[in-house]
Protein backbone atom coordinates (compact mmCIF):
# COMPACT_ATOMS: atom_id res chain seq x y z
CA UNK A 1 0.00 0.00 0.00
CA UNK A 2 1.42 3.41 -0.97
CA UNK A 3 2.28 5.76 1.85
CA UNK A 4 0.09 8.86 2.06
CA UNK A 5 2.08 11.91 0.81
CA UNK A 6 2.49 14.93 3.06
CA UNK A 7 0.81 17.16 0.45
CA UNK A 8 -1.75 16.06 -2.12
CA UNK A 9 -1.70 18.67 -4.83
CA UNK A 10 -4.85 17.33 -6.43
CA UNK A 11 -6.75 18.03 -3.19
CA UNK A 12 -5.46 21.62 -3.19
CA UNK A 13 -6.62 22.09 -6.78
CA UNK A 14 -10.10 20.75 -6.08
CA UNK A 15 -10.54 22.81 -2.92
CA UNK A 16 -8.80 26.01 -3.99
CA UNK A 17 -12.02 28.14 -4.03
CA UNK A 18 -12.74 27.07 -0.44
CA UNK A 19 -9.16 27.82 0.58
CA UNK A 20 -9.44 31.30 -0.94
CA UNK A 21 -12.64 31.97 1.01
CA UNK A 22 -11.01 30.84 4.25
CA UNK A 23 -7.97 33.00 3.52
CA UNK A 24 -10.12 36.09 2.89
CA UNK A 25 -12.08 35.43 6.08
CA UNK A 26 -8.80 35.02 7.99
CA UNK A 27 -7.43 38.32 6.68
CA UNK A 28 -10.55 40.23 7.75
CA UNK A 29 -10.64 38.71 11.23
CA UNK A 30 -6.91 39.30 11.74
CA UNK A 31 -6.57 42.86 10.46
CA UNK A 32 -9.84 44.52 11.53
CA UNK A 33 -9.14 43.98 15.28
CA UNK A 34 -5.66 45.46 14.86
CA UNK A 35 -7.02 48.55 13.09
CA UNK A 36 -9.80 49.00 15.64
CA UNK A 37 -7.31 48.40 18.45
CA UNK A 38 -5.01 51.07 17.02
CA UNK A 39 -7.86 53.60 16.74
CA UNK A 40 -8.71 53.00 20.41
CA UNK A 41 -5.09 52.80 21.59
CA UNK A 42 -4.11 56.17 20.12
CA UNK A 43 -6.45 58.32 22.27
CA UNK A 44 -5.90 56.09 25.32
CA UNK A 45 -2.14 56.34 24.84
CA UNK A 46 -2.37 60.12 24.48
CA UNK A 47 -4.43 60.23 27.66
CA UNK A 48 -1.85 58.04 29.40
CA UNK A 49 0.93 60.48 28.45
CA UNK A 50 -1.13 63.50 29.50
CA UNK A 51 -2.39 61.96 32.76
CA UNK A 52 0.21 59.48 33.97
CA UNK A 53 -2.04 58.22 36.77
CA UNK A 54 -4.36 56.80 34.11
CA UNK A 55 -1.66 54.80 32.33
CA UNK A 56 -0.92 52.06 34.88
CA UNK A 57 -4.57 51.09 35.56
CA UNK A 58 -5.26 50.98 31.81
CA UNK A 59 -2.22 48.85 31.04
CA UNK A 60 -2.95 46.64 34.04
CA UNK A 61 -6.46 45.97 32.80
CA UNK A 62 -5.18 45.22 29.28
CA UNK A 63 -2.57 42.83 30.69
CA UNK A 64 -5.27 40.96 32.59
CA UNK A 65 -7.29 40.65 29.38
CA UNK A 66 -4.19 39.57 27.44
CA UNK A 67 -3.49 36.82 29.97
CA UNK A 68 -6.93 35.26 29.50
CA UNK A 69 -6.93 32.14 27.29
CA UNK A 70 -8.41 33.13 23.92
CA UNK A 71 -10.54 30.00 23.66
CA UNK A 72 -12.12 30.69 27.05
CA UNK A 73 -12.99 34.25 26.01
CA UNK A 74 -14.50 32.99 22.74
CA UNK A 75 -16.71 30.58 24.66
CA UNK A 76 -17.84 33.28 27.11
CA UNK A 77 -18.84 35.53 24.21
CA UNK A 78 -20.88 32.89 22.36
CA UNK A 79 -24.14 33.59 24.28
CA UNK A 80 -23.76 37.32 23.48
CA UNK A 81 -22.40 37.36 19.94
CA UNK A 82 -23.35 33.93 18.63
CA UNK A 83 -21.55 30.79 17.58
CA UNK A 84 -19.36 30.81 14.48
CA UNK A 85 -19.50 34.59 13.98
CA UNK A 86 -16.71 36.99 13.15
CA UNK A 87 -17.69 39.19 16.08
CA UNK A 88 -17.03 36.41 18.58
CA UNK A 89 -13.48 36.08 17.29
CA UNK A 90 -12.69 39.73 16.65
CA UNK A 91 -13.71 41.19 20.03
CA UNK A 92 -11.01 39.34 22.03
CA UNK A 93 -8.44 39.99 19.30
CA UNK A 94 -9.18 43.72 19.53
CA UNK A 95 -8.44 43.70 23.25
CA UNK A 96 -5.27 41.68 22.69
CA UNK A 97 -4.14 44.24 20.10
CA UNK A 98 -4.87 47.09 22.51
CA UNK A 99 -2.78 45.41 25.21
CA UNK A 100 0.23 45.65 22.88
CA UNK A 101 -0.55 48.98 21.22
CA UNK A 102 -1.34 51.17 24.23
CA UNK A 103 2.15 50.76 25.75
CA UNK A 104 3.66 51.23 22.28
CA UNK A 105 1.84 54.54 21.82
CA UNK A 106 2.83 55.75 25.29
CA UNK A 107 6.46 54.70 24.87
CA UNK A 108 6.60 56.25 21.41
CA UNK A 109 5.28 59.61 22.60
CA UNK A 110 7.49 59.47 25.68
CA UNK A 111 10.52 59.06 23.41
CA UNK A 112 10.02 62.56 21.97
CA UNK A 113 12.80 64.75 23.48
CA UNK A 114 11.61 67.63 25.63
CA UNK A 115 13.71 70.14 23.71
CA UNK A 116 11.87 69.14 20.51
CA UNK A 117 8.52 69.83 22.13
CA UNK A 118 9.79 73.12 23.52
CA UNK A 119 11.10 74.14 20.10
CA UNK A 120 7.69 73.43 18.57
CA UNK A 121 6.00 75.54 21.25
CA UNK A 122 8.48 78.35 20.66
CA UNK A 123 7.65 78.24 16.95
CA UNK A 124 3.98 78.81 17.78
CA UNK A 125 2.68 75.28 17.14
CA UNK A 126 -0.72 74.58 18.63
CA UNK A 127 -1.00 71.38 20.72
CA UNK A 128 -2.81 69.59 17.88
CA UNK A 129 -0.30 70.70 15.26
CA UNK A 130 2.59 69.76 17.55
CA UNK A 131 1.08 66.31 18.03
CA UNK A 132 0.46 65.67 14.33
CA UNK A 133 3.59 67.22 12.86
CA UNK A 134 6.19 66.66 15.57
CA UNK A 135 5.34 64.09 18.22
CA UNK A 136 3.56 61.39 16.22
CA UNK A 137 6.16 61.29 13.41
CA UNK A 138 8.93 60.80 15.99
CA UNK A 139 6.83 58.13 17.76
CA UNK A 140 6.12 56.22 14.52
CA UNK A 141 8.98 53.65 14.82
CA UNK A 142 7.95 52.60 18.33
CA UNK A 143 4.23 52.53 17.51
CA UNK A 144 4.82 50.50 14.35
CA UNK A 145 6.99 48.06 16.27
CA UNK A 146 4.01 47.40 18.53
CA UNK A 147 1.71 47.24 15.52
CA UNK A 148 3.92 44.57 13.94
CA UNK A 149 3.72 42.45 17.09
CA UNK A 150 -0.06 42.88 17.36
CA UNK A 151 -0.59 42.07 13.68
CA UNK A 152 1.52 38.90 13.63
CA UNK A 153 -0.10 37.73 16.89
CA UNK A 154 -3.56 38.44 15.48
CA UNK A 155 -2.87 36.44 12.32
CA UNK A 156 -1.90 33.49 14.48
CA UNK A 157 -4.69 33.76 17.06
CA UNK A 158 -7.49 33.84 14.50
CA UNK A 159 -6.93 30.12 13.92
CA UNK A 160 -8.04 29.35 17.49
CA UNK A 161 -11.50 30.58 16.52
CA UNK A 162 -11.95 27.41 14.47
CA UNK A 163 -12.71 25.64 17.76
CA UNK A 164 -15.86 27.77 18.07
CA UNK A 165 -16.76 27.50 14.40
CA UNK A 166 -15.09 30.57 12.85
CA UNK A 167 -11.31 30.57 12.53
CA UNK A 168 -10.48 31.25 8.91
CA UNK A 169 -7.57 29.05 7.94
CA UNK A 170 -7.85 27.36 11.33
CA UNK A 171 -10.67 25.31 9.80
CA UNK A 172 -8.04 23.49 7.74
CA UNK A 173 -6.24 22.44 10.94
CA UNK A 174 -9.42 21.04 12.46
CA UNK A 175 -10.45 19.31 9.23
CA UNK A 176 -7.04 17.75 8.70
CA UNK A 177 -6.74 16.59 12.30
CA UNK A 178 -10.19 15.03 12.41
CA UNK A 179 -9.54 13.07 9.21
CA UNK A 180 -5.86 12.38 9.94
CA UNK A 181 -5.19 14.00 6.57
CA UNK A 182 -2.13 16.23 6.59
CA UNK A 183 -2.57 18.25 3.40
CA UNK A 184 -5.09 20.76 4.87
CA UNK A 185 -2.85 21.20 7.92
CA UNK A 186 0.22 21.91 5.80
CA UNK A 187 -1.72 24.30 3.57
CA UNK A 188 -3.08 26.15 6.60
CA UNK A 189 0.33 26.47 8.25
CA UNK A 190 1.99 27.71 5.07
CA UNK A 191 -0.72 30.30 4.38
CA UNK A 192 -0.75 31.59 7.98
CA UNK A 193 3.04 31.98 7.95
CA UNK A 194 2.94 33.70 4.55
CA UNK A 195 0.15 36.00 5.67
CA UNK A 196 2.03 36.99 8.83
CA UNK A 197 5.23 37.54 6.86
CA UNK A 198 3.54 39.68 4.20
CA UNK A 199 1.77 41.79 6.83
CA UNK A 200 5.05 42.31 8.68
CA UNK A 201 6.89 43.29 5.49
CA UNK A 202 4.15 45.78 4.58
CA UNK A 203 4.45 47.41 8.00
CA UNK A 204 8.23 47.62 7.61
CA UNK A 205 7.69 49.32 4.25
CA UNK A 206 5.15 51.68 5.84
CA UNK A 207 7.70 52.61 8.50
CA UNK A 208 10.32 53.39 5.86
CA UNK A 209 7.85 55.57 3.98
CA UNK A 210 6.71 57.39 7.11
CA UNK A 211 10.24 57.97 8.44
CA UNK A 212 12.32 59.03 5.42
CA UNK A 213 14.84 60.73 7.72
CA UNK A 214 15.88 57.31 9.07
CA UNK A 215 16.83 56.20 5.54
CA UNK A 216 18.80 59.37 5.01
CA UNK A 217 20.64 58.83 8.29
CA UNK A 218 21.40 55.23 7.36
CA UNK A 219 22.86 56.20 3.99
CA UNK A 220 24.96 59.03 5.42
Amino acid sequence: MDEEPLVRWDWIGRNWPTIQELLADHVVMALVPVLVGLLIALPLGLAGVRWRWLYQPTVGLMNVVYSLPSLAVFIVLIPLTGLATRTTVMIPLTFYAMAVLIPAVVDGLASVPDHVRQSAVAMGFTPLRRLLQVELPIAVPVVLAGLRVATVAGVSLVSVGALVGRGGLGYLFIDGWQRQFYTPIVVGIVLVVLLAGIADLLLILAQRLLTPWSRARGSA
